[in-house]
């Protein structure tokens, strides 16, 4: 809002002013405007196109200082052409759109200091983006379309040599305003949403990156909006799901229709990448575990719903040392599905598994499954890229789709016996990508692409495949069509 563009602007030049007097050294000034037009154009069963235009804003501030001391305040805003008009174009009376209010806020606003009592520590406090190896489960929003941008409000500790890296993050996700005027508890953390993680790389070979790393969400009764299973429902608003009004059916499994009252989740994982001669190497593999605490009112079973979900990712490229250098590469990902056991809540275990959580990822397989929240899939790549010009890239990518847990279709019997052996199929359709760049200038660039997805049994079916697996398109015609187009304009500096 403008109140809130108002008095971050008035507070980074009260922090400057009043900063000089700690030694100011250098001021720099940077700032992003990236602009994209969509267009999708969805298969007759799902009777809808959809288009849109966004943009983000960005405008940042550093100020250095003596000591290894820094501070950065960065100003962004995101949002659809058309709901900002500040007047009604036929009475010209104001009140049409979001009435002209400013929908800036503050992105990222930390103090740094480096090289703390003269080792290599650097300590990072305020709200900050996470960036986490390749940024597959930790990273900044800003991949395809929706580019909303995700930063944390975070304690960051980093230990830096030549040889390897350290880092240490405790993040508050989410608080319930408890003991600040709100109605929430006032212990600490008490509905609140913690995220930690500890993050080490070896970097002693050349070229080549080891990291090892543990990634642990706490989510006290609901208080979070991503991480449990009442959050896939609240997650339907605004998500990139066929367009921005959602205007495909979705379809969610109500077995995780639960009251939770407790979730956690670990995450360990193992990455390597790098580059030998021309050959380069993309690689992770994670495994996750915890649970939701829930109550379902059931008098047998287990009210609890489980983490323990394995996933990888893998890609291996090759570039040519020809004209047009181009780029050929190979690669699959997995994140292992939860068990669909339907048993109900009087017979049977009830013993629901949860499919592998993307947590923050900022990698989309597809232009059309996901916001980064796609799992219970299996997925293989292939592609090739190339360089006509110093100025021209371009891509052509293939991803192929399948479910690894399949819907049971059939009537399970109450819970105890399966009368049909009719699960869904569980291939999900195959997505082909063309994309282009052009680097215009060294500060703006221009993008366009299109994708064309060819819709396969598994979608008709309803296979658990978005929302981390807790979602399904509702697609009603076998064998559907999907198609999306953009343009892209961005200039940085």
């Amino acid at each position: 809002m403008r109140s809130i563009m108002t008095f971050a602007t008035v507070a980074a030049l009260v922090g400057l002013a009043s900063a000089s007097y700690a030694e100011l050294q250098n001021v720099e000034v940077g700032g992003q405007i990236r602009i994209r037009a969509n267009y999708y154009d969805l298969d007759e069963s799902l009777s809808q196109e959809s288009s849109w235009v966004e943009q983000r804003t960005r405008l940042s501030v550093k100020a250095d200082f003596t000591d290894e001391v820094s501070m950065f305040v960065e100003l962004d805003e995101w949002g659809i052409w058309g709901d900002s008009l500040r007047t009604n174009y036929i009475t010209g009376v104001d009140g049409n759109g979001n009435n002209g209010a400013d929908d800036a806020s503050i992105y990222q606003a930390y103090i740094q200091a480096d090289q703390m009592w003269g080792t290599p520590l650097r300590l990072r406090v305020g709200r900050q983006e996470l960036s986490m190896g390749s940024e597959w489960l930790v990273g900044t929003n800003d991949t395809s379309s929706f580019f909303t941008g995700l930063s944390f409000d975070a304690i960051r500790l980093d230990y830096i040599t030549d040889e390897f890296s350290v880092t240490g993050v405790v993040s508050h996700l989410a608080d319930n305003a408890s003991g600040i005027g709100g109605t929430g508890n006032d212990g600490l953390l008490d509905d609140d949403v913690v995220m930690t993680a500890l993050y080490a790389s070896y970097t002693g070979l050349e070229d080549i990156t080891i990291d090892a790393y543990y990634i642990g969400v706490y989510d006290d009764d609901q208080a979070g909006v991503g991480v449990t299973p009442q959050g896939a429902f609240a997650a339907l608003e605004g998500r990139r799901q066929w367009g921005v009004a959602n205007p495909g059916f979705l379809a969610l499994n109500n077995t995780f229709d639960r009251i939770a009252e407790e979730t956690t989740i670990h995450t360990i994982g193992l990455r390597g990448a790098g580059t030998y001669g021309a050959f380069d190497l993309e690689s992770e593999i994670a495994y996750q575990f915890g649970e939701i605490d829930v109550d379902n009112g059931g008098f047998f079973g287990d009210d609890d719903l489980e983490y323990d979900a394995l996933a990888f990712n893998l890609e291996a490229g090759y570039t040519f040392d020809i004209t047009w250098t181009p780029r050929v590469y190979l690669g699959a990902a997995f994140f292992e599905g939860g068990d669909q056991d339907n048993g109900g809540f009087f017979f049977g275990d009830d013993d629901n598994d949860l499919s592998f959580n993307r947590l923050f990822s900022n990698w989309e397989y597809s232009e059309f499954l996901e916001n980064t929240d796609l799992s219970n899939s299996l997925i293989y790549r292939a592609g090739i890229s190339a360089m006509p010009t110093e100025k021209i890239s371009l891509l052509l990518a293939l991803a192929y789709f399948q479910a690894d847990e399949e819907v049971d279709l059939g009537f399970d019997g109450f819970g105890i016996f399966d009368l049909f052996d009719n699960d869904a199929d569980d291939n999900e359709g195959l997505e082909v990508g063309l994309y282009g760049d052009y680097q215009y200038s060294e500060d703006l660039v221009f993008r366009a692409g299109f994708a064309h997805f060819f819709g396969d049994d598994g979608l008709e079916d309803g296979n658990f495949v978005i929302l981390n697996g807790l979602g399904a398109f509702a697609d009603t015609e076998d064998d559907g069509d999907y198609n999306y187009l953009f343009w892209e304009a961005e200039i940085s500096f």
